[in-house]
């Protein structure tokens, strides 16, 4: 048996068998402590990981999934392109914001309590989501989701670090975060697969598309029951204060920034006032914001950490990665299905090559840093991005399908060699009695410029093609009415919708074909803009990586118990010892590791 074999079969069964084998009244039942002080853990930890490991799948799985759901959704609900980056958006600033204090409700009135109660919220939104009759219905409850989803990810990984004893705890969070790779992989798949055999829940829904929500209830559900069953309750003895002040404030600058850039999508200009004032007063109250918690004695937002020039560094590095990575995935899956004519499916498993790449990259990661060191590592992780974005600025609605899957597997890979070494240093340049003030800062500002990357690429795709369409609908005969063309200028689905409206009434084929033919190069041309813009962006990050990362020393032995961010896991990596555990400053419950002191 080879070590690695040997390795992986010593971890215990995770199985719902294994979780049904206690019953209530046993005597390591929930209800029994004795585990918190006898320093070898809870004795049903493992299937505790499988039960919150699902918890967390859910929620991330579900973001991928709409990805693919998107064309469809604008169609049948009749969306406009910035009513589809609301529904993105909605989501992911609802669950940005409220990340920090989801945690601290946890640590003061019960993990557990929280998580049933995040979970209980998720699920009901998503089952409203998969019934939406408008746009405007599906957002309110994708943000309602964002809600729920905000309090599974600071609960499920305080619970693993309570219930683990310090040696296991690393492997522990490891697989945690490890099950958010898979679902970067299983996502689209699992998206198109549900989109194309739609029938199991049109039924109940009325529409295509509901599956892709509806399919997150029965999970839940079972979730719920095993986490009432087997999880147990935890609290933190010494909670930090809510920053409810920070909170209002933070979400309303989030807001009226994402609102006006979304909103340029729709007047078309971005120097509209309707677009300029929101935005100037987004940034002003955000301004403020920062402002006020750098003053704040319980800020939810550690300002001071930006003056450690390689947590600064690396959170650029990262944060300019999800930008990328957002605005993109938001894009793909329209030239993926409309302009090549892939069905949902094939559109998903095109994404198997970036999951692959992220997959093989992060868990040697660690050993490239050995050999290399942080600065070079994360600067060819940056180049690889870099030069996966100016690929897809190369696309052609004809381009092999080899070119387009190698383009996926190296911005995976990239992405590999910067989020996982990136996340370590933001947690290893810290003392440890700051790691979670440096967790809550890297998740926050990591999911603000994932929402910006959804924003900001998909309002400058919507202006630039409608801008690239206008000469080809001004080149249509007048038998096209003019409140048609400007319907068919709001995005690529309108304008093939409208089109195939006007020939059935009359315009020759071959004139709707041509008129089809520009609109798919008028959209080519502006997703390709919108690959350059972030290729520019990610290219900035690896010049300000090259120089500006300080020499970061890694560990000269292995550390079995690091915690490996996966592949677009919303999750840091924190490094721990096994020496005695003790309360940190953001509430979370950590193990003093000796190789980490000083700033």
């Amino acid at each position: 048996m080879t070590r690695r074999r040997a390795k992986w079969e010593a971890l215990p069964s995770i199985s719902w068998a294994t979780i049904g084998r206690y019953p209530m009244d046993d005597s390591r039942s929930v209800t029994d402590t004795r585990w918190m002080t006898s320093g070898e853990g809870h004795p049903r930890r493992w299937a505790i990981l499988g039960v919150l490991v699902v918890s967390l799948l859910i929620v991330v799985l579900d973001n991928t999934v709409l990805n693919i759901a998107l064309p469809t959704i604008q169609h049948d609900l009749n969306a406009t392109q910035g009513e589809l980056v609301w529904a993105v958006d909605s989501y992911i600033l609802a669950f940005a914001s409220l990340l920090f204090t989801w945690g601290v409700l946890g640590d003061r009135f019960g993990r557990k309590k929280v998580l049933l109660i995040g979970l209980t919220v998720f699920g009901i939104a998503s089952m409203i989501c998969a019934f939406s009759e408008s746009a405007g219905m599906l957002i309110g409850f994708r943000a309602l989701m964002g809600v729920g989803g905000a309090a599974v990810l600071p609960t499920t990984l305080a619970i693993i670090t309570v219930v683990f004893p310090p040696h296991e705890r690393g492997k522990a969070i490891g697989l945690w975060a490890g099950a958010v790779g898979a679902a970067v992989a299983l996502g689209p798949v699992l998206g198109g697969l549900l989109l194309e055999h739609p029938d199991w829940s049109s039924w109940l829904t009325g529409n295509d598309w509901g599956s892709v929500f509806l399919i997150n209830v029965p999970i839940v559900l079972i979730g719920i029951i095993a986490i009432v069953r087997i999880v147990p309750e935890t609290r933190n003895p010494q909670p930090r204060r809510l920053d409810v002040l920070g909170l209002v404030i933070s979400v309303a600058g989030l807001v009226l920034l994402v609102y006006g850039i979304i909103h340029a999508s729709e007047t078309k200009d971005w120097l509209a006032a309707s677009v300029l004032i929101p935005v100037i007063a987004g940034i002003l109250i955000i301004a403020l914001f920062l402002v006020l918690e750098a003053r704040s004695d319980h800020s939810s937002f550690d300002v001071s950490l930006f003056r450690n020039r390689g947590y600064a560094v690396s959170l650029v590095a990262v944060s300019f990665s999800f930008f990328a990575l957002s605005g993109i995935t938001f894009s793909l899956p329209f030239y993926l299905q409309i302009l090549r004519g892939y069905s949902t499916l094939v559109a998903g498993l095109c994404f198997v090559p970036f999951a692959v790449g992220q997959l093989l990259a992060a868990p040697r990661s660690a050993r490239m840093v050995a050999l290399f060191g942080y600065r070079a590592v994360m600067t060819t992780g940056l180049v690889l991005v870099t030069l996966s974005l100016l690929g897809l600025a190369t696309l052609r609605i004809d381009s092999p399908l080899w070119f387009l899957l190698v383009i996926f597997f190296v911005f995976g890979f990239g992405m590999g060699n910067v989020i996982a070494p990136g996340s370590t240093v933001m947690q290893n340049v810290l003392p440890l009695a700051r790691a979670g003030a440096g967790s809550a800062v890297q998740n926050t500002v990591r999911q603000v410029f994932g929402a910006l990357g959804v924003a900001i690429i998909g309002t400058i795709l919507a202006t630039q093609y409608s801008s690239n369409l206008r000469p080809v609908l001004e080149r249509l005969p007048s038998v096209v009415p003019d409140a048609a063309k400007e319907a068919a200028s709001e995005s690529i689905i309108a304008t093939v919708t409208v089109l195939g409206q006007v020939s059935e009434a009359g315009l020759p084929a071959s004139v709707a074909a041509q008129a089809q033919a520009g609109a798919f190069d008028a959209f080519l041309s502006a997703s390709h803009l919108t690959s350059l813009i972030s290729m520019t962006i990610v290219g900035l990050a690896a010049i300000i990586v090259g120089f500006l990362l300080p020499h970061i020393t890694p560990p000269t032995k292995p550390i079995e118990n690091g915690i490996a961010p996966a592949p677009g896991s919303p999750a840091d990596a924190l490094v721990i010892g096994e020496a005695e555990s003790y309360v940190d400053e953001a509430g979370g419950e950590y193990s003093q590791d000796p190789r980490r002191s000083g700033e």
